[in-house]
């Protein structure tokens, strides 16, 4: 703690410097976040005179870096409003039961196919299934693809997700930590959710000529304090209920985005956004352990492999549901195949169960191969959308281009 203030600038000054070096390259500036943060943090290695473990406040970096989450989260709430996500509501609900059946089913055929016991299934089933919100909103930001007509699905399915893991943390965790569950426990934990989203949603559209009113100040200092103890007090009151502190800021952003002020908080969220959202990448490299990814190298491909399948097939049929073209679908699936912090908790669950050790080493493995593949192929994602559409004739079965 005594070198706290040089360590978070030696930390900003690398992000800062790899950041330049992945622009020059005109690479997302994602994967490298995360590889400079493996290469500098605790797991580093030490040759000779060269000690590389120089990063020692990791708690304080990530919590920054939760700060992230919450600041990408919101802005990508901002950019959308409660009234577009209420007319989409319907292909929402299907398109985010298509998603999470594909990738939970084949979530759980792998492991079981390889002789995996039924808990560390359950476990692997988690941490394959859920998507990275963080990831995907930075990655909508970096493409400005937030205007985009399948971006209301990604958002929805984003949510949706956070309604599922809900239940499944409050399921897996009676499995793995205690050998048992309650039914009712579950379904409370559900109702919890969904009810504080939907409340909240609807609460806060009639509230917008309150906060028209209350935003109503010329102070810049003020209006800020008020933006940033809304945010991180609904942030902070989502997570006592088990609902994740991110779709607590995004339904912030969503009910500000009512608002008169929009263009106001916009712009003094944007460098916020950028700031802490790069600690938060950094921070997530910081927990991986390079030493031990060997080991797992195969299992994590595989499933690798059929995250790719089951997104891109789960993105297709959302797409088509919510009346999308082909290109727009494909943006869908691979937008949202990264995963990451999600993921970390599920492999903590098993960590904390006694489960097989390899269930750490495969997913830290697993979600850095998809931190840094998702946001490439999201960039990459009309060519590929030219391939598949050659291979599948997308365009024929559906008349949309």
């Amino acid at each position: 703690m005594d070198h706290l203030v040089l360590e978070i600038g030696l930390a900003v000054l690398l992000i800062a410097v790899v950041g330049i070096f992945s622009t020059k390259l005109r690479f997302s500036v994602i994967p490298f976040y995360i590889l400079i943060g493996m290469a500098v943090g605790p797991h580093a290695p030490k040759i000779g005179v060269f000690d590389f473990r120089f990063i020692e406040s990791a708690p304080f970096i990530e919590f920054l870096g939760r700060l992230g989450v919450l600041f990408l989260l919101f802005y990508l709430g901002l950019e959308f409003s409660i009234g577009r996500l209420i007319k989409s509501g319907r292909s929402i609900a299907v398109g985010g039961t298509i998603y999470i059946v594909i990738n939970f089913t084949l979530g759980v055929i792998y492991p079981l196919a390889l002789g995996f016991p039924i808990e560390e299934t359950l476990v692997m089933a988690g941490i394959t299934t859920i998507s990275s919100s963080a990831i995907a909103a930075k990655v909508l930001v970096d493409l400005k693809r937030t205007a985009n007509p399948e971006t209301e699905m990604i958002l929805g399915i984003i949510m949706f997700e956070d309604v599922f893991l809900a239940v499944y943390i409050s399921i897996l965790s009676g499995l793995v930590l205690s050998g048992s569950t309650s039914l009712g426990g579950v379904l409370l934990s559900a109702l919890y959710a969904l009810g504080f989203m939907l409340a909240f949603l609807i609460i806060g559209r009639k509230a917008v000529p309150l906060l028209n009113r209350v935003l109503n100040m010329r102070s810049n200092e003020l209006f800020l304090l008020v933006i940033f103890g809304f945010l991180f007090v609904t942030a902070g009151f989502s997570e006592t209920i088990h609902v994740a502190e991110a779709i607590g800021a995004l339904l912030v952003g969503l009910v500000l985005a009512e608002t008169e002020h929009l263009k106001r908080i916009e712009h003094f969220i944007i460098p916020f956004r950028d700031f802490f959202g790069a600690l938060f990448f950094f921070s997530f490299g910081l927990t991986i352990d390079p030493f031990t990814l060997g080991g797992a190298v195969w299992l994590a491909l595989g499933a690798v492999l059929i995250t790719l399948f089951g997104n891109y097939s789960a993105g297709l049929l959302a797409g088509r549901y919510a009346g999308l073209s082909p290109k727009a679908s494909t943006n869908i699936g691979l937008t949202i195949v990264s995963r990451g912090e999600f993921s970390i908790i599920m492999a903590n669950i098993g960590l904390a169960g006694g489960l097989l050790q390899i269930i750490q080493p495969f997913a830290a493995l697993y979600v850095l191969i998809l931190a840094i593949l998702g946001p490439l192929l999201t960039k990459e994602s009309k060519t590929i959308y030219k391939y598949a559409n050659k291979l599948l004739r997308l365009d024929r079965r559906t008349g949309k281009l």
